[in-house]
């Protein structure tokens, strides 16, 4: 006679794997959801105010963010930064009064926030393949029934565009990360950096780690492999090339005096998520875009409020071609 087996027991371990994984996908949703209400609620801010110059510091305040991290955000999750969206949607609203209205060409351009009537004229054909005169002409062709009218809308990944419903109404994409991002939550001790700060475009703070290994291997601070990171404070959208402010570092032990030519910088010890970034230093803006703006709000994790995002290079253009450059990409988290 075969004896049926007994169901097998339930251990206490298994037990408790179910409700630990719901609270870890209660806390990934509710940070998404706060990222998602704080960009959600500056999107609605843009699309209502059109007329005005965009207050990005103001936006980042009422996202409980710092205007970098706020613009990170905003870009990953959007598709664009505050600035192009509002750029792209006066432009929207320019052509649908082209359309729909007698104003002239030159008082639509100063609405849409261009000093010359040359500058909107050339900004609008980068959109539209031709000049406002010629659009607002193909409006007027398409009054035969069987002709389409001109579209004012302008591609955009988030279908956010001017006249649709309102972004209080929801009615918009957030971009979804469709590239997985292999991310490690790292515990980092304290470090202090040696920097040559640098102030003009962030693709010449080359400039200022050429000063940086002149400086700092006079005072003997480079042996064997330095530890080289780089900081960036402004957003370039925002601030003119002219005044973007960045730091070129290297991270020495606390006991080393530094020479006059170099500053001095912390970073705190806490928490951080790195991922890497293998490639020219060109699409490092595309890889902390995608980083802040899809990996984050989804991760459950939250920024630090006082923490520093920086890079960590693990080789040089003198050792590797561009396709072999290892960037090592850091956010600080809460605790």
């Amino acid at each position: 006679m075969v004896r049926a087996r007994a169901p097998p027991k339930i251990t206490n371990a298994v037990k408790q794997r179910h409700p630990r994984r719901a609270r870890d996908e209660c806390v990934k949703h509710e940070t998404r959801s706060f990222y998602e209400r704080a960009v959600q609620a500056a999107v609605a801010r843009v699309v209502t105010n059109l007329d005005q110059a965009l207050d990005l510091e103001r936006l980042a305040r009422a996202a409980a963010l710092s205007p970098l991290h706020f613009h990170r955000i905003f870009r990953g999750m959007v598709g664009e930064t505050p600035l192009e969206l509002h750029r792209r949607l006066r432009m929207e609203r320019a052509a649908r009064d082209l359309l729909e209205l007698d104003t002239p060409v030159t008082t639509i351009a100063f609405s849409a926030g261009y000093d010359s009537h040359e500058a909107f004229t050339r900004a609008f054909r980068g959109y539209y393949g031709r000049s406002p005169s010629e659009f607002r002409q193909s409006g007027n062709a398409t009054r035969d029934p069987c002709a389409r009218p001109p579209q004012i809308e302008i591609a955009a990944r988030s279908s956010i565009h001017f006249g649709a419903p309102s972004a209080d109404d929801g009615f918009f994409r957030f971009i979804q990360g469709a590239t997985h991002m292999n991310v490690e939550i790292k515990q980092l001790p304290a470090r202090r950096v040696a920097a040559v700060h640098h102030v003009g475009a962030y693709n010449r703070i080359s400039e200022a780690f050429a000063r940086l290994g002149e400086i700092a291997g006079r005072a003997g601070l480079i042996r064997g492999k330095p530890t080289m990171i780089a900081l960036f404070h402004d957003i370039p959208e925002v601030t003119p090339e002219t005044e973007l402010r960045s730091d070129a570092g290297l991270i020495v032990p606390e006991h080393v005096k530094l020479p006059a030519d170099l500053g001095e910088q912390y970073l705190p010890a806490g928490r951080y998520a790195c991922t890497l970034h293998v490639g020219a230093y060109e699409r490092v803006g595309d890889a902390w875009s995608r980083f802040m703006g899809e990996w984050l709000p989804q991760s459950g994790e939250r920024m630090a409020a006082d923490g520093t995002c920086f890079e960590l290079y693990l080789n040089t253009p003198a050792e590797v071609s561009k396709a072999e450059l290892q960037t090592e990409l850091y956010i600080p988290l809460a605790s």
